[in-house]
């Protein structure tokens, strides 16, 4: 995973914070399980021993994981957004011309997408239709299910 992560404060102290309660609380109690597992016996047969080395197993590949996000890190100033056209951390205000409804949108990188919050990556298919498009255009969305049509109503940086 190399490359340049782009963050908000918000979102680099949401993964910082998510990394170290796995390295202190999520691997006590990876131990603690192991450790549980290991007091009832054979350990050739025992499934909840092999249960907890794998549960630790996931554990390290995520702290890794978060690790690596967290390696190439740029904090990106929302205030400073340039809002003549889409650009990552945007807000852009859409008109679905399908099903003729208003939708507000934040363009974020992957490791801050969260839909429920209306917040999309900006590598995910409409995030890439939406970059680089401005105030009057209309961006065609390609998906499996087909093509869609968004109007660009606004874009700003809160």
């Amino acid at each position: 995973m190399s490359g340049i992560n782009y963050l908000t404060q918000e979102g680099y102290d949401h993964l910082k914070s998510a990394l170290d309660n796995l390295k202190t609380v999520g691997r006590q109690e990876a131990s603690k399980a192991i450790a549980e597992a290991r007091e009832k016996g054979d350990l050739s047969e025992n499934a909840e021993y092999h249960a907890a080395k794998d549960a630790q197993g996931m554990l390290e590949m995520k702290i890794n994981d978060l690790e690596k996000k967290l390696m190439n890190v740029r904090i990106i100033d929302e205030s400073s957004i340039d809002t003549s056209q889409v650009v990552l951390l945007a807000n852009v205000k859409l008109y679905n011309q399908k099903t003729k409804k208003e939708l507000v949108y934040k363009i974020v990188s992957e490791a801050e997408a969260d839909i429920k919050a209306s917040k999309i990556s900006a590598s995910s298919p409409i995030g890439q239709g939406l970059l680089g498009k401005k105030v009057g255009e209309t961006a065609e969305i390609i998906t499996p299910a087909g093509s869609t049509f968004f109007d660009i109503l606004e874009i700003t940086n809160s």
